[in-house]
């Protein structure tokens, strides 16, 4: 087995493999991919739904995870698996070649179920590992290393599936299956770094009683909270997010590569910032900056609501809108896994994980779902204000984004007693003059001063609030 410092090195490069196995099999090309095979908004609600939706799986694995003393093998062979689970959608034309349009999306929605329900059921088990591997000293920073190399990581394979398609002369049913092809091989050789990383063995429960097992996590005032919030945000996040690629197809007519570029340049403020935005989860802790990044997840909504029907001008509004939602994005990602893997007992750690995820994803693909179906049911409607068409799009995507305004404040709601207050960290990033407000971005480049110096967090003053009254004199 690989020293730990080794480890964590393969640990970075899998990551990169594997996000060039997603971005070549999961990309925004999968729903031009099933326009082409005559998806409505229904079928792409569904397909939008299924990442998650499929999280329930996440249970399975944890109610597993405390009868098993290893994960390894487990986790490797479904991996594998879950790998290779869509090259029969690739394969159609090949073995297939009078299946219909109709059987074969189908086929691509069935598999892609498949799909996500194996990911979700090692994923748990994949983090739990981890957790119990990686120090939790600096885990946020290093979390945040490794999100700056798997976007980079997107941002190449991305651009390369885009230039694929644009310059192989495939239509985008063969582009598409080569591109899964491809994506596969990469898919295996990120699992197959892992055979080198030692695995502590499982921390289970004393008596693994099933209700206990699922109930614990509820039962922690801390987590309980984190739950509920990711319960509201996948809510308000899920009402838009799935639907943002067929509408830019659909309604305002950008063209594959096009909406490919698109996203290879969202995935550049995440590969710039991750980082820092790790740094910040560490130093601050991951209450305040949820806090901060779901403040400004509305701006993609808002800024589809106005969008012009002319796909070169669309596409240049919607690149730096795209930059700047990755950069939240990552900051969520990262923050999300620093809370859980920091606030979960090595003990039914995988529970605590897959409640943290799984719920909060039934939520967001019921929400998927619906949206999609409303979207078949109002189809044509339309109405025009001033020199803007709305149409049913439009509604859901205001929906959306007065959601994650509300979501902001829900995020107040998560415990975490070691954090920073919020109004730290924005007076650490911005200062408290309206001239340096002004300058917001700017503080994101600052560096940070060191924890001596840094504003106590809420435990902190309780300490040294509690220490102060303890060394009073008594009165006499």
């Amino acid at each position: 087995m690989w020293s730990q410092k080794v480890a964590q090195r393969g640990i970075i490069v899998a990551g990169c493999l594997a996000m060039v196995y997603t971005q070549l099999t999961m990309s925004p090309a999968t729903i031009e991919f099933a326009r082409s095979l005559g998806a409505t908004s229904w079928h792409v609600g569904i397909l939008g739904a299924l990442p998650t939706l499929m999280l329930f799986m996440q249970f399975v694995a944890a109610v597993l995870a405390n009868h098993i003393h290893y994960r390894r093998w487990i986790w490797f062979s479904f991996t594998i698996v879950q790998r290779l689970v869509l090259i029969p959608v690739a394969a159609v034309p090949f073995f297939f070649p009078n299946l219909s349009d109709q059987w074969w999306l189908w086929l691509l929605i069935i598999l892609t179920a498949v799909n996500h329900a194996l990911i979700h059921f090692t994923t748990p088990l994949w983090l739990s590992w981890m957790g119990d591997y990686l120090p939790h000293q600096g885990l946020n920073r290093y979390w945040g290393i490794r999100q700056l190399w798997m976007y980079w990581s997107g941002i190449i394979s991305l651009l390369g599936g885009a230039i694929f398609l644009a310059e192989s002369g495939l239509d985008i049913q063969q582009g598409f299956a080569t591109l899964i092809f491809l994506g596969g091989i990469f898919g295996i050789i990120d699992i197959l770094i892992f055979l080198k990383v030692d695995e502590p063995p499982v921390t289970k429960m004393k008596e693994p009683k099933l209700k206990e097992v699922l109930l614990t996590p509820f039962y922690d005032k801390n987590f309980r909270s984190f739950i509920s919030f990711t319960c509201f945000w996948h809510f308000a996040a899920m009402l838009g997010a799935p639907f943002i690629s067929f509408y830019l197809l659909d309604h305002i007519g950008m063209d594959v590569f096009r909406l490919l570029l698109l996203w290879t340049c969202a995935w550049v403020g995440g590969a710039i910032f991750s980082n820092r935005l790790g740094h910040l989860a560490e130093h601050f802790g991951n209450r305040p900056m949820l806090i901060l990044y779901t403040a400004f997840k509305s701006t993609n909504m808002f800024g589809l609501l106005f969008l012009p029907r002319d796909p070169i001008v669309a596409f240049w509004i919607m690149v730096p809108i795209f930059i700047l939602d990755s950069v939240l994005n990552a900051g969520i990602a990262i923050a999300n896994n620093g809370f859980m893997l920091k606030n979960s007992p090595a003990e039914n750690r995988t529970m605590f994980i897959a409640a943290g995820t799984a719920v909060a994803g039934i939520v967001g693909g019921l929400t998927s779902i619906a949206a999609g179906a409303f979207l078949v049911l109002t189809t044509g409607w339309s109405m025009s204000l001033g020199w803007i068409d709305f149409n049913n799009f439009h509604i859901i995507f205001a929906a959306s984004l007065i959601m994650r305004l509300a979501a902001a404040f829900f995020a107040r709601t998560i415990r975490e007693p070691d954090s920073h207050w919020t109004a730290q960290v924005v007076v650490q990033l911005v200062g408290v003059t309206p001239l340096r407000i002004l300058r917001f971005p700017v503080g994101l480049y600052r560096s940070f001063v060191s924890d001596e110096n840094a504003p106590p967090s809420r435990k902190e003053k309780r300490n040294r609030k509690k220490n102060s009254n303890l060394d009073e004199p008594e009165s006499p």
